[in-house]
């Protein structure tokens, strides 16, 4: 998207549309509106009998659209696949925060495991954030899980400085 802002040059959006469908058409679960890691894994259940879906994965998705749509002219037809995509996704993950203000790294069991794991929490927090600034988001509904997040954050942040709970 940016080398298409860039280069003037279409065929780069192009290519990233036509990678974007090929993806959401054979990893996003319509049901909770989040990507499997994988082809293999739409098969894979969590011990507790949950699909599975990684947290962090789908942390990059979301926090990656942000960057994606504002490179995209607001009059080009394929706008509202991200846009619409970016919104499902916001609404399912707003669901699915942990009572601490983080999420887990298997977003639909928090049991496997039970663990606040950062690098997702970062991710859905600055998404969430840029669509309430964007007017994407109704504020009302989601600062205060941005505020949640961002708390949980904040309680994990170590002497030294380091964000804790990251899986490596």
């Amino acid at each position: 998207a940016k080398l298409a802002s860039l280069t003037g040059e279409d065929r780069y959006r192009d290519f990233l549309i036509g990678e974007y469908r090929a993806t959401i058409a054979r990893l996003y679960d319509r049901e909770h509106n989040l990507f499997y890691r994988d082809f293999p894994v739409r098969e894979k259940r969590s011990a507790n009998g949950l699909k599975v879906f990684w947290g962090r994965g789908n942390g990059w998705v979301l926090g990656g659209l942000p960057l994606v749509i504002r490179e995209l002219p607001p009059h080009l037809k394929s706008r509202p696949l991200f846009v619409d995509l970016y919104r499902e996704m916001c609404a399912k993950v707003k669901t699915l925060q942990r009572e601490d203000g983080a999420w887990g790294p298997n977003l639909l069991d928090g049991q496997d495991p039970d663990l606040p794991e950062m690098s997702v929490t970062s991710l859905f927090c600055y998404a969430l954030m840029w669509g309430v600034n964007e007017g994407l988001l109704d504020e009302a509904d989601y600062l205060p899980t941005v505020k949640k997040a961002w708390s949980a954050m904040c309680r994990n942040v170590s002497p030294d400085g380091a964000l804790g709970w990251v899986q490596q």
